[in-house]
């Protein structure tokens, strides 16, 4: 882990657009807010938006009240003058408008640099999460926490909440827990949090990174500047290697989360409880018990390393044990992740729709030892081959629908051919009630009819939460 002269935080530029010519790329939930905020703060704001549809002219619209010129259907094109780009996260690095940025020498950000530029000197500090999966829940967990320990906080990012509106907003903050994507770390070249965490690394988004070294490099971009703790997971080396090539602050601290007990520097689990051994006197000799196992809903392996590194960034910051443990009890997640739906006949039903990827699938699949299992949908390039192997034992019969489901059999068939295959060739509204009812027929009592598709959902669904949606109402009709 590198230590450089990395100062904590960039000055406030909030008075530096006055007659600024910036090209806003994209409108949605993060173009729209930074054209407004750059208009009023005195910058002359075009914005380009690839599509023109009725939600595009809608907003469109709303902004040309203001005097912000919008140019609707053509994101290619550099408009004349620009000094500065501000690109919404999605947009790849690879836009013809970009590569005539970089050969005309304008910067890009991202909505996460904008905010980080535009906090005051005395703004709350960021305490930042990034990993493939988890990084929502951790997020929440981690806010939960701090509101536990009498903080002034708020989850924001990625997470749905305008990092922007959180910065610029009325409401003052002591510290703030932010969901950071590998696309926002991209665009976010002079962030410096606190504490930043990567939660995991599996292959994702390639088709926009172009290569997994470069997803991996924008997610280590998380610890760059990290004051107090870079916090990364045992199991997965690529996280701790990320950590030792980050140029932190000095005295700024690599700290481990596992499964296991951990070592001197550490958060960890022995006989049932989570335990630190980084924020405490003497790490070499002492833990601290902060939690339960019983305490972290649900306490599935890959929910429990959730817990330990919210509860890592927290006790980095300064929480006490105490906060963890409540902060833990008081936390609920959001709907379709590893969710509980129902038991039927001695049959646990649950839905982790969420499980968008192979990686996710593999962790939602460890939490039970006798699974039937619904997967399916669009695989977006992902293999199935390491997660059938993985899962197999576990397995008690798969079910399985969506457009690349013929992808998953073939998986089965090379890995796990003893195990029952239900292959469903229908996308229509009922398809999951029978695949409900197929998965009722192969599971035995103590079973767990798991949802973990370890695809996407809009093959047949407008997203994951329909999909989760639809899985429950099939349980609770079959229940009925």
């Amino acid at each position: 882990m590198g230590s450089g002269q990395v100062t904590s935080s960039v000055p406030s530029e909030s008075s530096g657009f006055q007659g600024k010519h910036v090209t806003v790329a994209g409108l949605g939930v993060s173009g729209v807010p930074a054209a407004k905020v750059l208009h009023a703060r005195g910058a002359i704001v075009t914005v380009v938006n690839d599509g023109d549809d009725a939600r595009a002219r809608e907003q469109a619209a709303e902004l040309e009240a203001l005097g912000i010129t919008v140019r609707l259907g053509d994101g290619a094109t550099l408009p004349e003058g620009t000094e500065l780009i501000v690109t919404a996260p999605g947009w790849k690095p690879d836009k013809p408008l970009f590569t005539a940025a970089a050969e005309a020498g304008v910067p890009i950000w991202g909505d996460v640099e904008l905010a980080w530029r535009l906090r005051g000197p005395d703004a709350a500090p960021w305490l930042a999460v990034t990993g493939t999966n988890g990084k929502t829940t951790t997020v929440q967990m981690l806010a939960s926490i701090l509101k536990a320990a009498g903080l002034r906080t708020a989850a924001v990012g990625n997470i749905g909440v305008s990092v922007l509106d959180a910065v610029l907003g009325d409401t003052e903050y002591d510290v703030l827990a932010v969901e950071l994507s590998s696309y926002q770390l991209h665009w976010a070249p002079s962030l410096r949090a606190h504490s930043g965490a990567v939660l995991n690394l599996a292959p994702d988004h390639l088709d926009w990174h172009g290569s997994m070294e470069a997803y991996a490099a924008d997610k280590g971009r998380i610890y760059e500047g990290n004051r107090v703790a870079c916090v990364y997971n045992v199991a997965d080396k690529r996280t701790e290697d990320l950590v030792r090539e980050a140029d932190v602050e000095e005295g700024c601290r690599a700290v481990g989360f596992t499964l296991g007990a951990p070592a001197p520097s550490q958060l960890g689990v022995v006989d049932g409880i989570l335990v630190d051994r980084a924020f405490v006197e003497n790490r070499h000799k002492n833990a601290q018990e902060l939690a339960e196992v019983g305490d972290v809903n649900p306490p599935a392996p890959h929910n429990i390393a959730n817990a330990l590194a919210a509860a890592a960034l927290a006790r980095s910051f300064g929480v006490p044990a105490t906060a963890v443990r409540d902060g833990l009890r008081a936390f609920r997640p959001d709907a379709h992740r590893i969710a509980h739906v129902a038991d039927i006949d001695e049959v646990a039903y649950v839905d982790d729709s969420k499980a968008t990827n192979t990686h996710a699938a593999e962790a939602s699949l460890a939490a039970y030892e006798s699974i039937v299992w619904i997967a399916g949908g669009l695989a977006k390039g992902a293999v199935f081959d390491e997660l059938v192997a993985a899962s197999a034992k576990r397995l008690r019969g798969a079910v399985l629908i969506g457009a690349d489901r013929a992808l998953i059999r073939e998986a089965l068939a090379r890995h796990a051919p003893e195990v029952p295959v239900v292959d469903l060739d229908r996308t229509d509204t009922g398809a999951m009630l029978q695949a409900v009812t197929e998965a009722k027929k192969l599971a035995r009592p103590g079973d767990t009819v798991l949802l973990a598709p370890a695809c996407a959902s809009m093959d047949m669904f407008t997203n994951y939460n329909q999909r989760g949606d639809a899985f429950a109402a099939a349980v609770r009709e079959l229940g009925a």
